[in-house]
């Protein structure tokens, strides 16, 4: 049984388990700022949850769990949360490492990573050879991203093809696009089932705005750092009690 009153009565369904949730990961400075703490303090204390919300997604059957850590927008944010923001991925895969390699947990990282500090490059790429041979649940973590971007890099990438004669005009299809989006090595699993915003925000913050077409949301209150695996359970338990008809009737 679980606390939300909606689905205290259900319990969860297995077979029908989301293969791919994407999260946007808000309120942590607001977490902190709720306990007259630095901003930093919840970007520490939201490393946490990434790590408990990722072992429990694996241990739930989630394929694909897809986590916003940095959009392209956030660099705009003062110079010491940026800087504290580049260290993290050293600080969380050389402590999580181990844990993902028993969890059976693959690592991969979308956006425009050639473009942050050289350290979280690094850092990045470790933890990415570290569990390059794991085979259950990707942890794909959306760092220096922005969906705008991505596409727009997409159109680019098409362009140059019909340029040199590979493509033609006529040939370019949904799936032309999707083969050129940041989450073409997804494959039949690059569109999220299920997206989760935390925090009581309500919008998509530039995130993943092709392949959440038809992606169900869910918008929870709590902020990240308090955000925990019963939650998560609540959100797949709401998720299982939705009817998904992708434009149809059925």
């Amino acid at each position: 049984m679980f606390k939300s009153k909606e689905t205290q009565e259900l319990t969860i369904d297995y077979d029908n388990i989301p293969k791919h949730i994407a999260i946007i990961m808000d309120g942590n400075g607001r977490w902190a700022k709720q306990r007259h703490m630095p901003r930093i303090a919840g970007h520490k204390k939201g490393m946490n949850t990434v790590k408990t919300i990722t072992k429990a997604a694996s241990k739930l059957g989630v394929k694909v769990l897809t986590l916003y850590a940095f959009s392209t927008e956030n660099w705009r944010r003062p110079d010491t949360e940026v800087n504290y923001l580049m260290g993290l991925p050293g600080k969380f895969f050389n402590d999580f490492i181990p844990d993902l390699i028993a969890n059976n947990v693959k690592v991969q990282v979308m956006g425009y990573i050639n473009q942050i500090p050289e350290q979280t490059q690094q850092a990045v790429n470790k933890a990415i050879d570290a569990t390059a041979n794991c085979n259950g649940m990707i942890l794909n973590f959306a760092l220096n991203y922005g969906a705008q971007d991505e596409i727009v890099t997409s159109v680019r990438n098409i362009a140059e093809l019909v340029k040199d004669d590979k493509l033609a005009i006529e040939d370019i299809s949904k799936k032309t696009i999707e083969n050129n989006l940041m989450t073409a090595k997804l494959g039949d699993l690059a569109n999220p089932d299920l997206l989760i915003r935390t925090s009581g925000e309500k919008r998509l913050s530039n995130f993943l705005l092709w392949q959440i077409a038809y992606s169900e949301f869910i918008f929870r209150n709590e902020n990240w750092p308090d955000f925990d695996a019963e939650i998560l359970t609540d959100c797949i338990l709401e998720y299982q009690n939705r009817h998904r008809r992708f434009g149809g009737l059925k």
